[in-house]
């Protein structure tokens, strides 16, 4: 199982041993489960295999979206794994939408890294993602 963890982490992307295990056990449930769930499902797995990988994280965090420091509403993000904001889709295959999404959530969490995954397809589709904001 370590040596699959490898195979995720690239050295340009940042926070990139965080992630590399983030989809290594996201993997391993995709693995289990295989595609066909709804999202949920693969929410818990994820939640159960997580911690397997040393990750400490949170589920279905509420983020406050901003606009001009005024608060306009509130979006649920699946999960918050230490420095990392996770997303995660069961569909056909990952859509524009589905990126749109993720990068504005990104942007208000004010993560600076996201993960965008998607249960649904034959393998584990993932789009990592980022604050290109959180600059300021």
């Amino acid at each position: 199982m370590g040596e699959n963890k490898t195979n995720y982490v690239k050295p340009e992307y940042p926070l990139s041993e965080m992630t590399g295990r983030i989809i290594a056990a996201a993997q391993q449930a995709h693995q289990q489960l295989g595609p066909g769930y709804e999202e949920r499902i693969y929410q818990r797995a994820l939640a159960l295999e997580l911690p397997v990988h040393g990750l400490d994280f949170s589920r279905e965090v509420w983020i406050d979206v901003l606009y001009k420091g005024q608060k306009v509403g509130r979006k649920r993000v699946d999960f918050i794994v230490e420095e990392v904001m996770v997303e995660i889709k069961a569909k056909a295959a990952i859509a524009d939408v589905d990126v749109i999404q993720t990068l504005s959530y990104l942007k208000a969490s004010g993560f600076q890294v996201g993960l965008l995954l998607n249960f649904g397809a034959k393998s584990l589709e993932i789009k990592r993602l980022i604050n290109t904001s959180k600059k300021e």
